[in-house]
C-alpha cells in the first residue's frame, strides 16, 4: 500500500491540529456509547469528502419464488403484502400475506384473453389475510386452519376477511399474552367507505374482532405497518394518504395500539416517482424504512431505504437505487414489482427480508410470488469511494474496548483509519505512516491495526474521532471488542 494514501501532514494551530487543506472540526461532546456505529446514521458522520452514501446490495435466495398463487382464495396476490416472524420458541417461521380472495376480473378473465383485456379494480373485489408456516423460511406450507369460512368451507389458511393491507406485527413487550400478535391496517366491505382498523390475537391465527380507528383520519390503502418504539414508548404506524394525485406516506402513534393520533405526512416523492409503501423497523440505535417507490411511466415498483432517527424525520438514501433490485428480464417473477415485507428476520450472519414480487406491472395482469432476498449484517448503506481515495472523519466516540472492527467492502480496494482526539488533532502512534492499511477485504469484523499499536489499549475510555480512508472501498460500520 503506498504511505502517501495514509500519511497526513499536521499543522498545529494554537491547542488545534487539522490536516492540511481540510476543515477545522467542530468540538462536540461524545456520542452514546453504542454497540455498533452505522455510517449511514448521519449523527454519527462530523464530515464526508469524496465519498458518497450508497445502498447495499440484497442478495436473493435461490429457491425464488419461495411460493404463488395456488388456493382457490389466492385469486390474485396483487402486492402479496407478506409480514414474516420467527418464533424462537417453536423455531418456526409464520407468515401473513394478503391477496384478493375475491376480483371478478381475474375470475371471469380467461389467461389466453387478459391480453386484449385492460385490467381495473373492481369494488367488489376483497382482500383477506392469509397464514403460512415454514421449518426453515423456504420451504411453506399453508395449512388448513379451519377458521375462517371461504364459499361454505372453512378448509383454508385464511384468518382474517375484509382486510386490506394487514400489517401484522408480533411484539413480545405487551404482557397481555392475547394482544401477542397485533394488526394495523385498512377495512374494507363491499359498498361501505374502507375504514381503519387493529385487531389482536394470542397465536396469529385466532384474532379478536376488529376495533375502528377513525381517528387515523387516512383509509389505509397500502401495506400499513405499526411497530414498538422503545425510545419514544409508543407505537407508530406508518401508512398512506392521497393527496391531489400524489401518495404521501403517514405517520400516527399510539400509547397502547388502540388510541392513535391523527396521521401526519412525513415523507413524499415526486410526480413521476412516488412513494407507495413503507414498512419501518428499528436496527441498533436508527429506524429503517423500506420505502417502495412506484414509477408512474414505467407502471413498475422497487424498494429503496430510508433512514430516521426517531420515526419522524425521514432520509432516503440513495433515491432511484433499489436496495432490493428488479429482475432486469421481462417476465421474471420479481421483474414487475417488489414490495417488500415488515419485519425482518435477523440472526448473526443475516438478515431475511422477504417481498412480495409480480412478473408484471402494477396496474396490470400480472402473477404474484413470495420471495426473500438477504443482506449481510449492517449492510443496508455505507459510503463507498471510488478509484480516487475518499475520506470519512467521525463525531467524537468513547473508546469502549480494545479493538476497533470494521464492517468493510473492498475485495479490489483498501482500507485504513487514523485516530484523532476529539478536535481533530491526529494522534501520533495512530496516524501517519504508523497506519496499517487493508487491501483487498470484504469482511464484517475487520479488526484494523497501527504499526507500533496492537491495539486501542492504551485510548480505552477516551473520546476520540475516527479518520477512514477509503479506495474502491465501501463501510458500511464500526464497532470495538
Amino acid at each position: 500500500m503506498a504511505a502517501s494514501f495514509f500519511q497526513a501532514s499536521v499543522v498545529k494551530i494554537g491547542l488545534l491540529a487539522v490536516l492540511t487543506g481540510g476543515p477545522v472540526a467542530t468540538l462536540r461532546a461524545a456520542l452514546p456509547t453504542r454497540a455498533t456505529y452505522l455510517v449511514l446514521d448521519d449523527r454519527v458522520i462530523d464530515r464526508a469528502e469524496q465519498v458518497q452514501l450508497k445502498v447495499g446490495s440484497a442478495a436473493k435466495h435461490p429457491a425464488n419464488p419461495l411460493f404463488k398463487e395456488d388456493r382457490p382464495w389466492e385469486v390474485r396476490f396483487d402486492n402479496v403484502y407478506p409480514n414474516v416472524v420467527y418464533n424462537e420458541q417453536t423455531k418456526r417461521y409464520a407468515c401473513w400475506y394478503s391477496p384478493f380472495i375475491t376480483d371478478e376480473l381475474t375470475t371471469h378473465t380467461p389467461r389466453d384473453k387478459r391480453p386484449t383485456v385492460p385490467y381495473h379494480s373492481t369494488p367488489t373485489r376483497e382482500m383477506g389475510l392469509c397464514y403460512a408456516t415454514s421449518a426453515d423460511g423456504i420451504h411453506w406450507e399453508k395449512p388448513d386452519l379451519g377458521v375462517i369460512d371461504f364459499n361454505g368451507s372453512a378448509k383454508n389458511n385464511l384468518v382474517i376477511r375484509h382486510s386490506h393491507g394487514a400489517g401484522v406485527y408480533f411484539d413480545p413487550q405487551d404482557k397481555d399474552p392475547a394482544r401477542r400478535y397485533k394488526v394495523f391496517g385498512g377495512q374494507q366491505i363491499a359498498g361501505q367507505k374502507r375504514r381503519f382498523q387493529v385487531a389482536f390475537s394470542a397465536d396469529g391465527i385466532h384474532w379478536s374482532d376488529p376495533l375502528l380507528c377513525p381517528e387515523i383520519g387516512v383509509e389505509g390503502d397500502t401495506h400499513n405497518n405499526a411497530i414498538w418504539a422503545p425510545d419514544l414508548g409508543k407505537y407508530v404506524g406508518i401508512t398512506r394518504r392521497w393527496l391531489a394525485g400524489q401518495r404521501l406516506v403517514m405517520r400516527s402513534e399510539s400509547p397502547d395500539f388502540t388510541r392513535w393520533t391523527p396521521a401526519v405526512e412525513v415523507m413524499r416523492g415526486d410526480a413521476e416517482s412516488q412513494t407507495y409503501a413503507m414498512p419501518i423497523f428499528r436496527y441498533g440505535d436508527v429506524y429503517l424504512g423500506l420505502v417502495m417507490m412506484i414509477n408512474l411511466k414505467s407502471d413498475r415498483v422497487q424498494c429503496e431505504l430510508a433512514w430516521s432517527p426517531d420515526t419522524v424525520l425521514w432520509q432516503r438514501i440513495d433515491p432511484g437505487h433499489a436496495l432490493i433490485a428488479n429482475s432486469t428480464k421481462a417476465g421474471d417473477y420479481d421483474w414487475g414489482c417488489i414490495y417488500a415485507g415488515t419485519g425482518p428476520v435477523i440472526t448473526n450472519d443475516e438478515i431475511r427480508l422477504y417481498y412480495g414480487a409480480s412478473n408484471g406491472p402494477h396496474t396490470n395482469w400480472r402473477d404474484g410470488f413470495l420471495a426473500l432476498a438477504t443482506v449481510r449484517p449492517d449492510r443496508f448503506a455505507g459510503y463507498a469511494a471510488s478509484k480516487e481515495p475518499g475520506s470519512i472523519v467521525t463525531q467524537p466516540v468513547i473508546v469502549t474496548g480494545t479493538e476497533l472492527l470494521v464492517n468493510v467492502e473492498a475485495p479490489a480496494g483498501e482500507i485504513g483509519v487514523e485516530v484523532m482526539d476529539e478536535w481533530g488533532a491526529p494522534l501520533e502512534a495512530f496516524s501517519g505512516r504508523e497506519i496499517v492499511g487493508r487491501s483487498g477485504v470484504d469482511e464484517i469484523h475487520l479488526a484494523m491495526r497501527w504499526k507500533n499499536r496492537a491495539d486501542l489499549s492504551d485510548l480505552k475510555g477516551r473520546a476520540v474521532r475516527f479518520k477512514f480512508k477509503l479506495r474502491n472501498a465501501k463501510l458500511y460500520s464500526f464497532q470495538f471488542r
